[in-house]
C-alpha cells in the first residue's frame, strides 16, 4: 500500500485519509452486508482507526445489532447514501473500511470470507481463501 490513501463517497462530500497499511481484504456475506452493499458482500480492510481520518463532512450513523449480535456503528454519507466504514461499540480503536470507497484500487486481493452460511448462492468465493460460516475467531491474545 502506499500511504496514505484517500477515499470519499460518492457525491464527494465526505473525504478521508488512511495513514495506516492496508494488508489484507475480506469479504463479509452476512445478510446486513448484503443490504448495506446492495451487493452479495462487503469487501472491507481492516485498519486501526487511529490510522483513519475524516477530511471533510461529517458522515452519518446508524446502530446496527449485526448477525452476530453485536453492535455495529455504520456510517454512511447523508446526502448519497455511500456506505463508508464501519466500528463495533465494544472496539472503536478498529475501523472496517468499505475498500470501494477508496480513490484508487488497491494492490492486494481477499483473503478471506466470512459469514459465509449466508452467501447468495451466486456469490464467488475462491475455494484457496480461508472460509468462515460465522464471524472468524479473535486474534490470539498479545504475549
Amino acid at each position: 500500500m502506499t500511504s496514505p490513501l484517500s477515499g470519499g463517497c460518492l457525491c464527494g462530500a465526505i473525504r478521508y485519509t488512511v495513514s495506516a497499511p492496508v494488508s489484507q481484504l475480506r469479504a463479509c456475506h452476512c445478510t446486513h452486508c448484503q443490504k448495506i452493499s446492495g451487493a452479495g458482500a462487503s469487501v472491507n480492510a481492516i485498519i486501526p482507526t487511529a490510522g483513519f481520518t475524516l477530511e471533510k463532512g461529517t458522515p452519518k450513523r446508524y446502530d446496527d445489532t449485526a448477525d452476530s449480535g453485536r453492535i455495529l456503528q455504520r456510517y454512511f454519507c447523508a446526502d448519497c447514501g455511500s456506505s463508508l466504514f464501519s466500528r463495533r461499540a465494544v472496539s472503536p480503536e478498529v475501523t472496517v473500511l468499505k475498500v470501494g470507497t477508496l480513490d484508487a484500487p488497491v494492490d492486494m486481493k481477499i483473503v478471506a470470507h466470512i459469514w459465509t452460511r449466508s452467501a447468495r448462492p451466486w456469490s464467488h468465493i475462491d475455494p484457496a481463501c480461508e472460509q468462515h460460516r460465522e464471524a472468524p475467531p479473535p486474534p490470539p491474545p498479545a504475549r
